[in-house]
């Protein structure tokens, strides 16, 4: 069984940074892709960052040049990471972790199999 639990989230003001990160049970494997997504109140769930089962990645617009998605492989079980810099408030909301069986370089939402319960991300302007 797949099971992803995020953490990390908070609160902090225009310009901080935060690490997310995103434990993944051992079933996910090499094989799987895994991304991060987010929602705002009142808005639909949008990808941020995938990491493909080749190790590409890939970036929502908004997301380039201040996130980072990468996989921490000290860990006993597969962790995501998504190191996220010069954060506005615009980059509120409830942010995803999300398991995909295949290579899948997409950040549309159908292409993933497994979610998270999501983690709170709040930036103070």
């Amino acid at each position: 069984q797949v099971q992803l639990v995020e953490s990390g989230g908070g609160s902090v003001q225009t310009g901080g940074s935060l690490t997310l990160s995103c434990a993944a049970s051992r079933s996910v494997d090499r094989t799987f892709s895994m991304g991060w997504f987010r929602q705002a109140p009142g808005n639909e769930r949008e990808g941020v960052a995938v990491l493909a089962s080749d190790g590409e990645t890939r970036y929502a617009d908004f997301a380039k040049g201040r996130f980072t998605i990468s996989k921490d492989n000290t860990k006993n079980t597969p962790t995501l990471v998504l190191q996220m810099n010069s954060l506005r408030p615009e980059d509120t909301g409830m942010y995803y972790c999300a398991a995909a069986r295949d290579l899948v370089y997409s950040l549309r939402l159908r292409y993933y199999d497994y979610w998270g319960q999501g983690t709170q991300v709040t930036v103070s302007s």
